[in-house]
């Protein structure tokens, strides 16, 4: 069985999630804030952290960097903070995904099965990922119909398809391929996306496997 830690100071919100992810047979653990979840998350291992930024004792984020000193656990962030900037953070961190308050529940449902689902590709499986058309594979860095894909361009695509579903902030890509200097050049992020969506998307101008989290970053939908 799957095991959720859910972190929110809102008891309401605590019992909402609570219920419903136990009748979709998830174990639930619930923290009001963040010592609290960080002892829980020591103490229970969850599969999933769900995590509310805005805590009484401690920053999300600084929640988020204390989980992140030790373990990959997945980290959807459930915010009422809906400014860009706070998303960064937050991804830059090391969550995983972001909802924003007030949220559907089908919608974070869905972005529980999303992350649940979503294991880094293995090494076995990194020579047969599908894009449209294409299939790629990295370990012989070679893309089905002879597409040919510069240096940079693989740097970014492997980033991506290493972990499907999750969103890859701009400041995370930018300093990984071009070095911590050009984090405020996302003009070269669009431009390489846009070569990469026209190589590999049937339809670039509506790209259903590379897209695009405005303001945020990109993440590779299989």
């Amino acid at each position: 069985m799957t095991r959720i830690l859910v972190v929110d100071d809102e008891p309401q919100i605590l019992r909402a999630l609570r219920i419903n992810l136990a009748a979709r047979h998830y174990e639930v653990t619930v923290a009001a804030d963040g010592a609290a979840a960080l002892r829980a998350a020591v103490d229970h291992t969850p599969d999933l952290v769900i995590l509310d930024l805005g805590l009484p004792d401690l920053d999300g984020v600084d929640v988020i960097h204390g989980l992140r000193g030790w373990t990959s656990v997945p980290i959807i962030v459930l915010s009422g903070r809906a400014g860009n900037q706070d998303k960064i953070e937050a991804l830059d961190a090391g969550a995983d995904d972001y909802v924003t308050k007030p949220f559907g529940i089908d919608e974070l449902l869905a972005r529980v099965r999303a992350v649940t689902r979503r294991v880094s590709i293995h090494e076995a499986e990194l020579a047969n990922i599908k894009i449209g058309d294409h299939v790629v594979d990295l370990t012989d860095k070679t893309i089905s119909g002879d597409v040919r894909l510069t240096p940079t361009e693989w740097h970014i695509l492997e980033l991506l398809l290493r972990h499907p579903g999750k969103l890859i902030s701009q400041r995370q890509i930018l300093t990984e391929v071009w070095g911590a200097k050009f984090v405020k050049e996302t003009h070269y992020l669009r431009q390489y996306m846009a070569q990469l969506r026209r190589k590999l998307e049937r339809d670039p101008a509506h790209p259903v496997h590379l897209i695009t989290e405005p303001g945020m970053g990109y993440r590779f939908r299989p």
